[in-house]
This record gives structure tokens, sequence and C-alpha cells, in this order.
């Protein structure tokens, strides 16, 4: 994902927190995860899930993107559940 400058809601921050998620590694999942979905009716910014990988441990993201600005804003980041991911945590069970 190709962004201008990357911002964190406050959900965002608490969550990476939470979950020993750096931002420096959030930032790096974005320009290096893969895009496993799309959301492009997101507001007031269409929405991408990205998987990375920290510390050789499954994350997804969930960033937003400015189109005017290329600013992207990451919304929230979670380890995946197994329970509900496939095993290569691209797809949703069920």
């Amino acid at each position: 994902m190709d962004c201008s400058a990357v911002r964190f809601t406050r959900h965002a921050f608490e969550r990476m927190f939470e979950r020993s998620v750096p931002p420096e590694a959030v930032v790096r999942m974005i320009k290096e995860g893969e895009i496993i979905g799309s959301y492009p009716d997101d507001q007031p910014f269409p929405s991408v899930l990205i998987l990375g990988f920290e510390r050789g441990e499954p994350v997804h993201l969930v960033a937003a993107r400015d189109r005017t600005s290329g600013v992207c804003f990451v919304v929230t980041v979670y380890r995946p559940d197994l329970a509900l991911w496939s095993e290569d945590f691209k797809t949703r069970r069920g």
C-alpha cells in the first residue's frame, strides 16, 4: 500500500499496545504486507485488510487511505485467531 504518511487512530494504538505490535512493524506491514481484503465503501476513506508478520507471528491490520492526500490511517491491529481464519490467515472460516 502506497502512503504519503501513516497515522494511527487511538483505537489502533491501544490494540497495538495490547498485542505488543510496535508502530514501526505496522508501517513495514503496510508497505510489504499482503492485501487480503478490500472495503471500498468504508467511510470516510476506503480501507483494506493487510496480512503481515511480526517476529514470525501473523498480524492483521486495517488501514484506510485518503486518495487526495495519500495519508494512510491505521484503524485496528490484531492477531488473527485460527478458529476464525484458515491456516494461511488469508481466508475467513465458515
